[in-house]
């Protein structure tokens, strides 16, 4: 599925309760792992040291933070679509977050976005998305959410 240009409020209305589409995979390596350990002050073994994740850890080696994975929806959310015509956009909340199943170093992951729900609040746009995020090659996603972002349109 190609990138959607989203550019008004009538624009996204015509998409409330479809999928919006699929993200390229993305590569989760020990190095992004290690920096998102380092920018978050958050060094559990189980996310820092493949040795001991390997001899110690539930899961044959190190695993993403849940919050990096989660991090990771801007990223992935700009491959699926783009909104134009914007004087501002906020994230506005997260709803019903459920991490299901660890990221893998190397692991590959991809968002899946459905637009659930559309509100028009005086000129600002209230958009809810749910979001799911896949690992290549396992049936159970990293990470499902009900997303929610405002957006201001010029």
């Amino acid at each position: 599925m190609s990138q959607l240009i989203i550019d008004s409020y009538e624009a996204f209305l015509a998409y409330v309760g479809q999928d919006l589409g699929v993200s390229d995979y993305h590569k989760v390596t020990q190095e992004q792992i290690n920096l998102f350990a380092d920018a978050t002050l958050d060094h559990q073994w189980i996310h820092i040291d493949p040795k001991r994740a390997k001899e110690e850890g539930a899961f044959g080696g190190t695993i993403a933070h849940g919050y990096l994975t989660l991090s990771l929806v801007p990223y992935l959310w700009d491959q699926i679509v783009t909104v134009k015509n914007l004087k501002m956009m906020v994230n506005y909340g997260i709803e019903n977050l459920r991490f299901a199943n660890p990221v893998k170093v190397n692991d590959e992951i991809r968002m899946h976005a459905n637009l659930a729900n559309i509100s028009d609040l005086r000129g600002t746009i209230k958009t809810e998305m749910k979001v799911k995020i896949e690992i290549k090659g396992e049936k159970k996603p990293a990470l499902a959410a009900n997303l929610i972002f405002l957006y201001h349109f010029l």
